[in-house]
């Protein structure tokens, strides 16, 4: 069974696996200023799809919630419409999501899905950013697939990379976002993308969260650059917006 991603724009692909049509992160809304807290994040690029152009969704995989560039307007009308959405325990309690901590897992179909650590900035930033989680979704004859969700720490990448020995398709999302109230990153910058594939020893690395927000300070193009510099062009996976991709065409194998 093939899989396929389709890259939406932000954290949002659509990924195709075990018969599932599973979406990250819903962002749908069109460019233009959110407020989050006491901050506003500007929106400067739109979805490549809509909602009614994504069709039939199975599964929402849910970073987190309380970010406008992670889950807007749109999206949660969408997520509402989907039958499962999986989330950090926070999410579930503002949105009715199903909760997941570390390290549980829940089979939809023939994937099953694990939540796995992440952390949204430097250690200590939880009671400003709140919770955030990533996934590993694996199942028999399929690609392991890491999600990571909003993730700022080598660290969590380590403790997944311990648990998951080999990971076929690492979705990292990136950007090397910054935001005034916080003087580190809250998301990986390129080098450290770099080291998360190597870390996974990932067979195939789409980039996700490296376009669209004026809080990034790097896009795809420090993405490449970086992969390039460290002789892991071959990794790099970076469709089209709004076109489907065949990972194995796109020379991934397992």
């Amino acid at each position: 069974m093939t899989t396929i991603i389709t890259v939406i724009g932000g954290p949002t692909a659509l990924l195709e696996l075990g018969g599932l049509r599973i979406l990250t992160d819903p962002t749908f809304d069109p460019p233009g200023d959110h407020p989050a807290g006491p901050l506003t994040l500007t929106k400067t690029v739109g979805p490549a799809l809509s909602p009614a152009d994504i069709g039939r969704v199975d599964l929402v995989l849910l970073s987190h919630d309380q970010h406008p560039d992670n889950l807007d307007t749109l999206g949660r009308q969408k997520m509402s419409t989907v039958p499962l959405t999986l989330s950090t325990p926070e999410a579930a309690a503002r949105t009715g999501v199903t909760p997941m901590l570390p390290w549980q897992h829940r089979d939809v179909g023939q994937v099953r899905v694990t939540a796995v650590p992440a952390l949204h900035g430097p250690p200590g930033c939880e009671p400003v950013v709140g919770q955030v989680t990533g996934f590993v979704l694996t199942g028999h004859g399929l690609p392991t697939v890491y999600v990571s969700g909003d993730n700022a720490s080598l660290e969590c990448v380590e403790l997944v990379a311990g648990r998951f020995p080999v990971i076929d398709i690492a979705l990292l999302f990136g950007g090397a976002a910054r935001v005034p109230m916080i003087d580190e990153r809250l998301t990986l910058d390129a080098a450290e993308m770099v080291t998360a594939a190597r870390l996974l020893k990932a067979r195939c690395v789409v980039p996700l969260h490296v376009e669209g927000w004026s809080h990034f300070t790097e896009g795809r193009t420090d993405v490449r650059a970086a992969f390039s510099e460290a002789g892991l062009d071959n990794l790099l996976v970076t469709p089209v917006p709004g076109r489907s991709v065949s990972l194995a065409e796109a020379g991934a194998s397992w």
